[in-house]
């Protein structure tokens, strides 16, 4: 036992190297995070003390609080309180992941343009991964979800917090299906992130009965592993929300809503799958 104990301290010595002057915190982090990234520190697992930290990277007690600060910002740590308490590696989860992508898009400046395509371009792999993976009983469950929320959209009090709600539910049902988890990470951080460009097309009014009859469609065509009209459903989709925000930065100075151009009914300009 004495020698397992020796073996594994002689190892974790072995991990760090002194902290280079002038980027000290930096270096610290960098040490650590690639200890728990390559599996050397796993989750549940206690870091050494602050004091212990210090002397392997020979560096001061401020510089090991910061780096433990950073690792604990990327959510790689956690810091617990009281005899047994100290720097603890973390289980990254999904959510968390998904959490912190999201800050970071939603810090950004991206054009609608931008988002859009990338959205399509997913949304038509994740189609045809959901059509060839998605279990008979998810694309019952989705195709009645989207009747849901057809109900939901006929409704006299309609309420459009609701509908978006459902709306992103959906999304993140219909990447689930694609079997693929990065696919659900990313489509989980983008609904968070921007909070979907689609709530323009709920709140528009006819954008908002055109978008729900393509999510019934486009449900109906995955259920019935039909991958050409389902992904001519999702293109028809984005043409719907790049004319939908066109018309809303045309009308912004105008008080007008879009799909109310001139007395013109959009509803008979829309893109039937």
């Amino acid at each position: 036992m004495a020698n397992s104990m020796n073996k594994n301290e002689y190892d974790s010595n072995q991990l760090f190297s002194p902290a280079q002057v002038g980027r000290a915190g930096e270096d610290v982090a960098l040490q650590l995070e690639a200890a728990i990234v390559g599996g050397h520190l796993l989750p549940g697992e206690r870091l050494p003390s602050e004091r212990e930290l210090q002397v392997r990277f020979r560096t001061g007690r401020g510089v090991v609080r910061e780096a433990l600060g950073a690792l604990k910002q990327k959510g790689l740590i956690e810091v617990r309180k009281g005899a047994k308490g100290g720097a603890f590696v973390r289980q990254v989860e999904v959510g968390y992941a998904s959490q912190s992508l999201a800050l970071f898009l939603a810090q950004q400046e991206i054009r609608s343009e931008n988002l859009i395509e990338f959205r399509e371009s997913i949304d038509r792999t994740i189609a045809i991964l959901a059509i060839a993976r998605g279990l008979p009983d998810e694309k019952a469950q989705l195709v009645a979800d989207t009747r849901r929320l057809e109900t939901a959209v006929e409704s006299s009090d309609a309420d459009l917090a609701l509908l978006v709600e459902m709306d992103r539910s959906l999304n993140l049902q219909f990447a689930r299906m694609a079997r693929n988890p990065i696919f659900e990470w990313i489509m989980k951080a983008l609904q968070l992130g921007f909070r979907s460009l689609d709530h323009a097309l709920y709140a528009a009014d006819p954008y908002r009965r055109q978008c729900v009859a393509n999510w019934v469609t486009t449900a109906r065509d995955i259920a019935e592993g039909e991958p050409m009209q389902a992904l001519s459903c999702i293109s028809s989709h984005y043409t719907m929300l790049r004319r939908c925000l066109k018309e809303m930065r045309e009308t912004q100075t105008e008080g007008r809503l879009p799909g109310r151009r001139q007395g013109a009914n959009t509803a008979e300009r829309s893109d039937p799958c």
